[in-house]
C-alpha cells in the first residue's frame, strides 16, 4: 500500500520545470554563432553581421572585390566530454564562402577560417582540456550621460557625452569661462574646439543658423517706448548700421537698450530683428563671440579648423575634412552607436519619431549634437539635473556573444587589411587570384583563440561543487576591455591610496635614517669625549 502525501499548507508545489539559471549565457552565444539555421535563413547579427560590416572587400584601384556568400560550421570533432578526457578544445570547423569578382571573372571558393570553440549543454567551454567561463561584463551603457566635475578653484563643470559603442566620443564641456568646449578623442583631450564650430562643420554654417536652432527671433519697432525689463534677454541679430552716416549703432549680440532703441528710431530705422536668449541666458552668444574671434564664421572655416585640430600634421583642405567627419561618426564600419545606444539617445532626448531606431550612427543633419548641447544648457541654467554615473540604469552587460563578437570583428578587421594589401601587391604574371590566396585564415582564428586562452573574463570555471559552477556563470565583472567607469575611478582612488601610503612609508623610512644617524654621531661625540678625558696630558706625564 503506497502512501499518499498530503499539503496541508497553503502555497502550491514548485513547478515541474524549473527555470533555465544559465539561459542568458547560452542564448547569446546561440545567437551569436546561430549554428542551427540554414546558410540562406540566418538574421543579421552576430558573427554573420559582423562578416556583413566588414565584405565586400575592394582593392584600392577597384579591380578586385571580396564578398562574403556565408558560412557554416562542421561537425565537432570529439564530444565535449571526449576532449575533456584527451585535453583538448571542444570546437567546430568555421568554414566561409568567398566571391572574389576580376572584372567580369567570378570566383567562388570555401576557406577554412580555424576552429570556434561551441558552448556545452551547461554553459562552459572545453579549452585545452580545462572548463573555461566567459564572465558577462558590466560596462558602461552607450548612449548620452551628463557629469559635473569640480574645477581646482572649485567651480562646477558641467559636460555632455554621446558615447559609442564602437568609435570616437563626442563630449561637449563648459570651462571656468562659461565657454563650450568640444572634444572628439578621450585620448588626446588637448585637440578641442568650441562646439558652434562642430555645429558649422554639421551643415549650420552662419551665426544665424545656430541661432535658429536654439533661440526665437523678434522684430521691434523703434517707435514704440521698451523698458529696461521689457529688453533685458534681447540681443542684435546682425549689426546695425546708420545709412546715412554709416555709423555703427550696435555690433551683433551687443544687448538691445532704450537708449539704443532711441538712437535707432532717431536714425530713421522703423525695426529691428532682435534674438530672445532668456532660454540659457545668453550662455551660447558668448562661445559664439568667441567663435568669431578665431576667424570662424562659416562651413568652410570650421572644417578646416577641426581637421587642424585632430590631425595636426596634415594640410586642412574642406574635402579632407568632409571625409574624415563622415568616417568618423557617419560610416557604420567606424561608428556604432548600437540599439541600445540609439534606444537610450532617442529616449533621453526626445527624438522618437524624429529618429529611427534602427539608425546605429549619428543622424545626417546632426540632431543629436544640438539636442545634446540644448540638453547641457537646461543644466546650466538650472531646467534640468545631471545624471548618476553610478546607477545601474546607466549600466548594462555584454554577455559571452557579445563579448566573442568584438573579438571576431577585431579579427576579420584585420584579415580585410591584409586583404587589401594581397590585391595591391598582386602579380597578374604569377597566376590567378583567387580567394583562398587571398585570406589568411590565422589573422582572425588567433585572435579568437588568444580570448579564450589570455581574456581576463575568460576563466578557469569554478568547480568545488555545481552549486559555485553556476554562480560563476552568472556571475558579472567589471575587469576587459572598456570595462564600467567605477572601476576606473576606483582603481584610480586605489592608486592614490597607494601612492600616499607610499610616501607615507617613504616618510618613516627617511624618518628612522635621520634618527639613525643622529644617535650614531651623538654616541661618536660622545666616545670622542670619554677617549680625550682618559689620554694623560704633557704636563702630567713629565711630571711622573
Amino acid at each position: 500500500m503506497s502512501a499518499e502525501r498530503k499539503i496541508f499548507g497553503r502555497l502550491q508545489g514548485m513547478a515541474e520545470t524549473p527555470p533555465d539559471l544559465i539561459e542568458v549565457q547560452t542564448k547569446s552565444y546561440s545567437d551569436f554563432l546561430q549554428a542551427e539555421v540554414p546558410p540562406a535563413k540566418r538574421e543579421v547579427k552576430g558573427l554573420q553581421a559582423i562578416f556583413k560590416e566588414i565584405f565586400p572587400v575592394q582593392s584600392f584601384d577597384g579591380r578586385y572585390s571580396l564578398d562574403f556568400a556565408g558560412y557554416r560550421l562542421g561537425e565537432p570533432k570529439k564530444s565535449y566530454l571526449q576532449a575533456l578526457m584527451d585535453g583538448e578544445t571542444f570546437a567546430r570547423s568555421l568554414f566561409a564562402t568567398f566571391r572574389l569578382r576580376d572584372g567580369e571573372d567570378v570566383r567562388e571558393e570555401e576557406v577554412f577560417l580555424g576552429e570556434m570553440p561551441v558552448m556545452t549543454p551547461d554553459g562552459a567551454f572545453v579549452v585545452n582540456g580545462a572548463e573555461r567561463v566567459i564572465v558577462s561584463q558590466l560596462h558602461r551603457s552607450p548612449g548620452i550621460s551628463t557629469e559635473r566635475q569640480i574645477h581646482a578653484n572649485g567651480q562646477p563643470l558641467l559636460s555632455v557625452r554621446i558615447i559609442p559603442d564602437r568609435g570616437s566620443w563626442i563630449e561637449v564641456m563648459f570651462d571656468t569661462n562659461d565657454i563650450m568646449w568640444c572634444f572628439m578623442d578621450q585620448r588626446r583631450r588637448r585637440r578641442k574646439f568650441y562646439a558652434t564650430t562642430l555645429l558649422r562643420a554639421f551643415g549650420y554654417g552662419s551665426d544665424e543658423d545656430i541661432m535658429g536652432l536654439f533661440y526665437d527671433f523678434k522684430t521691434l519697432e523703434t517707435a514704440v517706448r521698451y523698458s529696461e525689463k521689457d529688453l533685458r534677454m534681447l540681443v542684435m541679430k546682425d549689426d546695425l548700421v546708420d545709412t546715412a552716416s554709416q555709423a555703427v549703432i550696435a555690433r551683433r549680440f551687443d544687448p538691445v537698450t532704450p537708449a539704443m532703441m532711441e538712437m535707432t528710431a532717431a536714425a530713421g530705422i522703423e525695426r529691428i530683428e532682435v534674438v530672445d536668449v532668456s532660454v540659457d541666458n545668453g550662455t551660447l552668444i558668448k562661445t559664439l563671440r568667441e567663435d568669431a574671434k578665431m576667424g570662424i564664421r562659416n562651413e568652410e572655416d570650421a572644417l578646416k579648423e577641426i581637421y587642424k585640430r585632430m590631425r595636426p600634421g596634415d594640410p586642412p583642405t574642406v574635402v579632407n575634412a568632409k571625409q574624415m567627419i563622415h568616417r568618423l561618426f557617419f560610416e557604420l564600419a567606424h561608428y556604432d552607436l548600437g540599439y541600445v545606444g540609439r534606444h537610450k539617445i532617442n529616449r533621453k532626448l526626445k527624438l522618437e519619431g524624429k529618429v529611427d531606431e534602427n539608425l546605429r550612427t549619428l543622424h545626417d543633419s546632426g540632431i543629436d549634437v544640438i539636442e545634446a548641447i540644448r540638453l547641457l544648457l537646461k543644466i546650466f541654467v538650472g531646467k534640468d539635473t545631471v545624471d548618476d554615473i553610478d546607477h545601474l540604469g546607466n549600466r548594462r552587460i555584454r554577455t559571452a556573444g557579445e563579448l566573442i563578437e568584438n573579438q571576431c570583428r577585431v579579427g576579420l578587421a584585420r584579415m580585410e587589411r591584409l586583404v587589401r594589401e594581397r590585391m595591391t601587391i598582386h602579380d597578374p604574371a604569377s597566376g590567378q587570384l583567387t580567394p583562398t590566396r587571398l585570406v589568411n585564415s590565422k589573422t582572425f582564428s588567433s585572435v579568437v583563440q588568444d580570448f579564450f586562452a589570455r581574456s581576463q573574463l575568460s576563466q578557469f570555471m569554478d568547480q568545488t561543487n555545481p552549486l559555485s559552477a553556476l554562480a560563476h556563470k552568472r556571475r558579472l565583472s567589471a575587469l576587459g576591455p572598456e570595462a564600467s567607469a567605477a572601476k576606473g575611478r576606483a582603481s584610480k582612488c586605489a592608486t592614490s591610496i597607494r601612492r600616499t601610503t607610499a610616501a607615507s612609508a617613504r616618510s618613516r623610512r627617511l624618518k628612522a635614517r635621520t634618527s639613525a644617524l643622529s644617535r650614531l654621531s651623538a654616541s661618536m661625540r660622545r666616545s670622542t669625549a670619554s677617549a680625550s678625558s682618559r689620554r694623560p696630558t704633557a704636563r702630567s706625564s713629565a711630571a711622573r
